[in-house]
């Protein structure tokens, strides 16, 4: 659409030469007709009624940015304070605790229970020198103790396929109300079976020369809800066990990382009731076929040659687990 040039022209209007002498008849009809609408809005707003711009109950003054109109109900029922809104909670929680959608107050947030971990006994003594350790033992290399940051390792999903350790759990005989004890329980991938095998008359003792190895099984052991375990710190040339109460002693993979084995093997037989036992699970040195390094394997004859001298006797052997020799020892003194 093509504008009059007079419309565009500068002079109109132009605050510093006022209104121009000579404008058109176009221009004429438009001033007078905004001049006439602007008398008449003028006197519309003097005479408007009082009523017209009071403040409404229950609404807020009205302003040229208002929205639509709603519907008055909807701002009595909500609450307009923070008592108001403490007021629907309190009323929530007395409820069920489900989400009113309604209100849209979210349910209040319950803390689950904190569970508290098993105690450990720390009371070791520390005035009691420890010896070095010999690097051999009757002809063995003495492995190394596994570090408790390889914690995860003992509970690998692939370990009852490769060990068969319900088998093995089954076979060393556990009955109800007694005491056993796995030593060098780690972070308790048997001790928390144990537990559940001898019941809540039993005891077992869950032993470890490292705290960061027990404070897992006592987080573990408090999760299950199982606190017929006492969780000792052992030293390398004792493991701390009542004497003459215990019913088996259980060394899995772990007697060939003993470095003291003589001291540890004979306060192991102090600790033993009169019929107990010691139960030793080894890789077994003699099958090339078990993919474990030699170090961390021994043969029979080792393990019959290490345990006689120290006052044991074999009383039974279990061979049929995948990788592994159970072999069952009792106290020359005791044993049948």
């Amino acid at each position: 659409m093509a504008f009059p040039s007079t419309l565009l022209s500068p002079r109109i209007g132009s605050p510093s030469r006022g209104l121009p002498r000579r404008v058109s008849p176009l221009f004429k009809s438009l001033w007078g007709t905004g001049l006439a609408w602007l008398m008449l809005t003028i006197a519309t707003v003097t005479v408007a009624p009082a009523q017209d711009t009071a403040t409404a109950p229950g609404r807020a003054a009205a302003s040229p940015f208002d929205e639509p109109a709603t519907d008055d109900a909807a701002f009595e029922d909500a609450p307009d304070s923070e008592d108001g809104n403490d007021r629907v909670m309190e009323e929530d929680a007395a409820g069920d605790g489900d989400f009113d959608a309604e209100q849209g107050t979210p349910p209040p947030r319950v803390k689950p229970p904190r569970i508290k971990p098993l105690p450990i006994d720390m009371k070791v003594d520390r005035t009691i020198a420890i010896p070095p350790a010999p690097p051999i033992h009757r002809g063995r290399e003495i492995a190394q103790t596994m570090h408790y940051t390889g914690a995860p390792w003992l509970v690998r999903e692939s370990r009852q396929r490769e060990e068969d350790c319900r088998m093995m759990l089954e076979a060393l005989g556990v009955q109800p109300g007694q005491k056993v004890s796995d030593m060098g329980a780690g972070n308790g991938f048997y001790t928390l079976e144990l537990a559940r095998m001898v019941g809540p008359e039993g005891l077992v003792y869950a032993v470890d020369i490292q705290p960061q190895m027990l404070r897992m099984l006592s987080r573990r052991a408090a999760e299950e809800g199982l606190h017929n375990i006492r969780l000792i710190l052992g030293s390398p040339i004792d493991p701390r066990l009542p004497a003459g109460e215990i019913d088996l002693v259980l060394c899995v993979d772990v007697y060939h990382e003993f470095s003291h084995p003589e001291a540890m093997l004979a306060r192991i037989r102090e600790s033993l009731a009169a019929d107990g036992r010691l139960a030793l699970v080894e890789f077994r040195g003699e099958d090339a076929a078990v993919p474990i390094k030699p170090l961390h394997k021994m043969t029979k004859a080792q393990v019959r040659g290490e345990l006689e001298p120290a006052g044991f006797g074999v009383v039974r052997e279990f061979d049929r687990l995948p990788w592994q020799h159970l072999m069952f020892f009792g106290s020359q003194a005791g044993g049948r």
